[in-house]
């Protein structure tokens, strides 16, 4: 079956119906799996510019058949070739006859260019003498190239020099007591790709030859499984009375023991190597654990009206503020943290803040400070949220700091110190030394190239945490791709509060069967709300976008993370925050004399027009409707190993020189659910470590979390009282050519269970490419919340898929936040909709979120304290006893639409409303 070329597999409903739309004929078909049924198809037909999709269901027997309205009588085929070659025939109750198969489209081979780089390039051993570095590789060539002229294996032979010249990775390794030979492991399993292959086919043949042998069976039952274990002796003899046929098992035999003795040879000479010319590595000096250390009082330099100097210090253990006006008779005013009822900072001058702070039998009276810089701003109301976390009475934290670091390590060792990367400092958008040695609550490193083992790796960051930070982290979860790792490290305090931890890997190197690309993951629940991280390694070369855009959808379908029961959603979507970072192998479009010019001027605005990443995502290619920090720091590859000072763009290979112009390949992404709480205090590189030609990344953040909410009053203390989701209208356009009625499905942890709408009650297709669909409230359900609390509510969140009712399969979903909706008067909502990382449509609607009374009580989170003011604008008297998200102005098309431009993949969702 998987020989047919109208089988397409795991593709999408999206991708189906666009390589139906290239064919153009009616009668144009293919297959592909079902999403909605494990083990079914969808036959996908086009007729008169739409798309009809059949679902194929095997029945308990595994006969298939194509799903039929109810009383028509079905029929069943044993496999799907037949079913396909009877429905070739006209009026066999399909829409028409399937007539044209449409073939599977070549995909792009990731031959991993430079990135080989993870197993062939050289690295030279610390401690080697100069000599033993070239002299061994040369004299290992030159023994090559005598058994080559006398042998006719010359391409394997390639292959194996392409080790030897880079072999000294796996010495590298053997230093450090690891002697798996990866590397020799890779090259060989590259080098006996063909010999796969050949077995598969030959295989292929053997196992129908031993079919039609075998005992028969009935029509109906199942097929039974095949397992054809090794030849047995008494087989083998009766086989070998054939001389070929001996043959070629001497030959099979050999090739077993040449490839299993060919690994202990190696690594013996290597280990020879290592104690001929002194090789082991240095013991690295651990440097002395500094005591745990109180957070500094710290003071910054402000000015007070126009030119009045002070100084304010800020005291986190007391919980106080001191104000010291200069040149003043006036004593200190020392304001206590409970006092400060409000920080406000100003958007239109980034270095100004207005404390409000509450007086005795007095109004609130506010203050305005200007700080030099707005790093130093930054860095005061920074200290400010902490002090008021630590002196809060909460008994679970509101909101927790969380740093995310990737690095390409170039397969080599790290410094022995990674101070900068784990303090955030360096380049960029950097965290005022004031504040960078404060400890995050989470870390998460995601790291590419790593030739440390993991617990190697493990021990190395938490030590490098400790000698920071004083505070022994730790470790939530480790996954490991080959050299891709991915690890979280959580304060102690913290430790209880993580559960639901999920792990998975995803391999899109060559033919998506190779680790040296793709994904790590890491899901889990912080109280209640739930984390997801993804470090990924994508395919490498300039020309390779479409592959790296590929590679992205890959990770999005088969990364599995998250909650099982919503595994029918896009992956974006299943996480209240989801963090995606690596090395992303993104380039920039430009000559490389002209990078080079901007990068000395600093004009990074410049390269960053021509961001690959940045053009893929404003085409809504990849990531969509995530959010990045600013780059204001140079592009992180390709450096020269040992300096930050000379861009390596030139690299010789036997295929030619390559360019490798310098680009922003390491990148830090994030989505959040909507009104939820996220701030980027830091995205930037380091500066001072050099062993890779790729620079480390970090980025921390400030993220509003969730805990279990404890109603005040206990159920069943009265009358149960109910809160309720109310639905005026639900409007839905989907890019698709299909017409098929769809149902809605709506998802959320405040909901006993999945619930359903009703069948559109409205349908136009007049605009090719698009299908609108309506609902009524009388066809959309109440929903009921278990808990009636305007506090619990306000953090809840639904998510809302779009099906249709034949395939039961996605066009698409989308996540709301009940927030803005909670009051009397419905409000209007519109957000995208996404499936498998594509934008597929737009809903728009109006919904309401009615709190019983005496349940509307609530309270000022944490991260609401801190908020944002224009230059003209006052602030409140008093701060807001409930508060809301300001109410934003709907207009004709989703806010997060792009304006319509040429070349986008959706521009116009709302053309059925004349919008040009």
């Amino acid at each position: 079956m998987a020989a047919a070329a109208w089988y397409h597999g795991d593709i999408s409903q999206g991708v189906a119906e666009e390589l139906l739309a290239k064919a153009g004929r009616d009668g144009s078909f293919l297959v592909r799996d079902s999403e909605s049924v494990k083990g079914a198809y969808a036959l996908c037909l086009l007729f008169q510019r739409h798309v009809y999709t059949y679902r194929i269901l095997p029945d308990e027997e595994g006969l298939l058949s194509v799903q039929t309205i109810q009383g028509i009588q079905a029929k069943y085929f044993r496999t799907l070739p037949d079913l396909i070659g009877a429905y070739q025939h006209p009026n066999k109750g399909l829409v028409t006859a399937l007539l044209h198969p449409v073939h599977r489209p070549r995909l792009e081979e990731d031959s991993d260019g430079e990135d080989a780089r993870g197993w062939g390039h050289t690295v030279p051993c610390p401690g080697a003498p100069p000599s033993s570095r070239t002299h061994t590789p040369q004299q290992l060539h030159q023994r090559l190239q005598e058994q080559v002229h006398s042998s006719p294996a010359s391409d394997f032979m390639g292959f194996m020099a392409e080790y030897l010249t880079h072999h000294v990775q796996d010495l590298e390794a053997l230093c450090h007591g690891h002697p798996q030979l990866r590397h020799l492991s890779t090259a060989l399993a590259t080098a006996c790709r063909a010999l796969h292959s050949e077995i598969d086919s030959t295989l292929v043949g053997l196992e129908t030859l031993a079919r039609v042998f075998d005992p028969p069976v009935s029509p109906r039952s199942p097929a039974r499984e095949q397992n054809y274990p090794s030849i047995h002796p008494p087989l083998q003899g009766f086989l070998s009375s054939d001389p070929d046929l001996e043959l070629l098992l001497n030959k099979i035999s050999a090739v077993n023991h040449l490839l299993s003795s060919l690994e202990k040879k190696v690594l013996k000479s290597l280990q020879e190597m290592v104690t001929r010319h002194n090789l082991a590595l240095p013991s690295v000096a651990v440097a002395p654990l500094p005591a745990a250390r109180p957070l500094a009082v710290q003071s910054f330099e402000v000015k007070v009206g126009k030119s009045q100097r002070a100084a304010l210090t800020v005291d986190v253990g007391s919980g106080t503020v001191t104000v010291t006006k200069q040149g003043s008779s006036s004593q200190e005013e020392v304001i206590p943290q409970d006092k400060i009822l409000q920080l406000i900072k100003y958007q239109s001058v980034q270095s100004k803040v207005r404390l409000l702070c509450a007086r005795e039998n007095q109004k609130s009276l506010s203050r305005d400070f200007i700080f030099p810089s707005a790093r130093k701003r930054e860095a005061f109301c920074q200290l400010l949220q902490l002090m008021k976390i630590q002196h809060s009475n909460l008994d679970e934290p509101e909101i927790i700091s969380v740093y995310v670091g990737t690095w390409n390590m170039g397969s080599t060792p790290p410094p022995r110190s990674l101070a900068s990367w784990l303090t955030s400092r360096g380049l960029g958008h950097t965290q005022d030394e004031t504040t960078a040695c404060i400890p995050h609550d989470i870390y998460v490193i995601g790291t590419q190239e790593n030739s440390l083992g993991e617990r190697e790796w493990v021990e190395f960051l938490c030590a490098s945490l400790k000698t920071l930070m004083a505070i022994d982290y730790r470790v939530v979860a480790l996954q490991c791709l080959w050299s891709i790792k991915i690890v979280v490290l959580v304060k102690p305090e913290h430790q209880q509060r993580i559960s639901h931890v999920h792990t998975s890997s995803v391999k899109t190197g060559i033919a998506n069967t190779l680790g040296n690309k793709g994904a790590v993951g890491v899901s889990f629940l912080f109280n209640g709300t739930s984390f997801g991280f993804i470090n990924c390694h994508l395919a490498s070369g300039s020309e390779k976008t479409h592959r790296r855009n590929q590679n992205y959808s890959d990770i999005l379908h088969s990364l599995a993370l998250g909650d099982k029961r919503l595994g029918g959603f896009d992956l974006t979507l299943r996480f209240t925050h989801l963090f995606w970072f690596g090395d992303l192998n993104y380039r920039l479009d430009m000559d490389v004399q002209d990078i080079l010019s901007h990068i000395v001027k600093k004009e990074f605005q410049a390269l960053l027009a021509v961001d690959q990443l940045s053009l893929e995502r404003e085409k809504n290619k990849v990531f969509l409707r995530f959010s990045e920090g600013d780059i204001s720091f140079p592009p992180t590859y390709r450096y020269e190993r040992g300096t930050r000072d000379t861009y390596v763009w030139q690299k010789s290979k036997p295929t030619g020189m390559r360019i490798n112009v310098p680009s922003w390949c390491d990148r830090i992404l994030w989505k959040s659910h909507p009104e939820t709480h996220m701030v980027c205090n830091s995205y930037g590189c380091t500066d001072d470590i050099v062993t890779s030609d790729h620079s480390p990344v970090f980025a921390t953040f400030e993220v509003g979390v969730t805990s279990q909410f404890v109603p005040k009053e206990a159920p069943g203390s009265g009358p149960e009282a109910l809160a309720c989701i109310e639905w005026e209208s639900i409007e839905v356009i989907l890019k698709t050519t299909s017409r098929s009625k769809c149902y809605i499905e709506f998802h959320s942890y405040c909901l006993e269970e999945v619930q359903r709408s009703g069948e559109n009650t409205f349908q136009n297709w007049d605009i090719s490419g698009f299908l609108k669909l309506g609902w009524s409230s009388k066809h959309l359900p109440v929903l009921n919340p278990i808990l009636p609390d305007l506090e619990y509510l306000g953090d809840q969140h639904l998510l809302l898929s779009i099906k249709g009712v034949e395939s039961c399969e996605s066009y698409g979903e989308c996540c709301l936040a009940l927030r803005s909706a909670i009051g009397t008067t419905a409000q209007q909502f519109e957000t995208f909709l996404f499936h498998r990382g594509e934008e597929t449509g737009s809903v728009r609607g109006w919904m309401r979120v009615r709190v019983p009374r005496g349940r509307c009580g609530t309270r000022e989170r944490l991260y609401e304290w801190i908020s944002f003011e224009e230059e003209d604008a006052e602030p409140a008297a008093e701060p807001p006893v409930c508060p809301k998200p300001p109410p934003q102005r709907l207009r004709s098309r989703p806010r997060s639409l792009p304006e319509p431009v040429a070349g986008y993949t959706n521009p116009a969702y709302f053309i059925f409303e004349g919008v040009p």
